[in-house]
């Protein structure tokens, strides 16, 4: 526990336990930073742990069943409490049905949908017993509204925003808020990866997709995070089951 001379304000998430489940990622890191920043202790869920920031990491493959399910428990086991659950771990799929198979398909909806289902399952009960907590589900713009050559993408981000928007109602009265974040484009390295294997340059792709946004730019992971820490916040104690749309003013086309 930090010492904090009298008189000196706390930050603001000091000594509460932050879980981040794809803390290895763009977003994941921008958020573990963001997190210790304000005091808190991170636990990070990643199976690329080496690449993960966090006082505690836990390294698995939050496809499995078994795994999902039982990250509360160790973290409870280890750390006592959980006060904040992110779930931002996600993958993405490209292409329409007729080039999604089934191994697409089980993947999908065991990262994107299964995963965040089962730890939020097993977190609730524990967060409950503790008197709440905070859970912001990173969700997409893109499972709002239609977006083009991205149905499985589509469809497991708009499954994922509805079980937020569903938790937030069935789970406010056990003073656990629910909300999701729901960016565009960002700027990660899954996304250049994603222009990569396309065989284009990442830095001329997103040049372009800048030309898009009525901002000027697609996100940065730190605007994504800003946006999960202050709906994890007291700042934004009466909010709960919304989805926040974090998009430059760019709609899916």
């Amino acid at each position: 526990m930090v010492a904090h001379k009298r008189g000196e304000m706390m930050p603001e998430f000091s000594d509460k336990v932050v879980v981040i489940t794809g803390a290895a990622g763009g977003i994941g890191l921008a958020l573990t930073k963001a997190f210790e920043k304000l005091g808190a202790i991170v636990v990070s869920i990643d199976r690329e742990g080496t690449k993960a920031g966090g006082a505690v990491q836990l390294y698995g493959d939050l496809s499995d069943p078994d795994f999902a399910a039982n990250v509360p428990h160790k973290v409870i086991e280890h750390n006592g409490r959980i006060d904040v659950l992110v779930n931002n771990a996600g993958i993405i799929h490209r292409g329409p049905v007729t080039d999604s198979d089934d191994e697409a398909l089980r993947a999908s909806l065991a990262v994107n949908v299964e995963a965040p289902f089962r730890l939020c399952r097993s977190a609730i009960p524990l967060m409950a017993e503790a008197g709440g907590g905070a859970i912001v589900n990173v969700a997409s713009c893109w499972g709002r509204r239609p977006g083009p050559n991205h149905a499985l993408y589509c469809m497991t981000k708009a499954a994922l925003a509805s079980l937020t928007e569903c938790m937030g109602m069935d789970h406010a009265h056990q003073n656990i808020r629910v909300n999701g974040v729901c960016p565009n484009e960002v700027n990660t390295p899954m996304l250049r990866t994603g222009f990569e294997m396309r065989g284009m340059n990442p830095d001329t792709a997103i040049a372009e997709l800048n030309k898009t946004v009525p901002l000027g730019r697609i996100a940065e992971p730190d605007d994504i995070a800003d946006v999960v820490v202050f709906l994890a916040s007291d700042k934004a104690r009466y909010i709960c089951g919304e989805l926040i749309e974090v998009n430059g003013a760019k709609v899916v086309s």
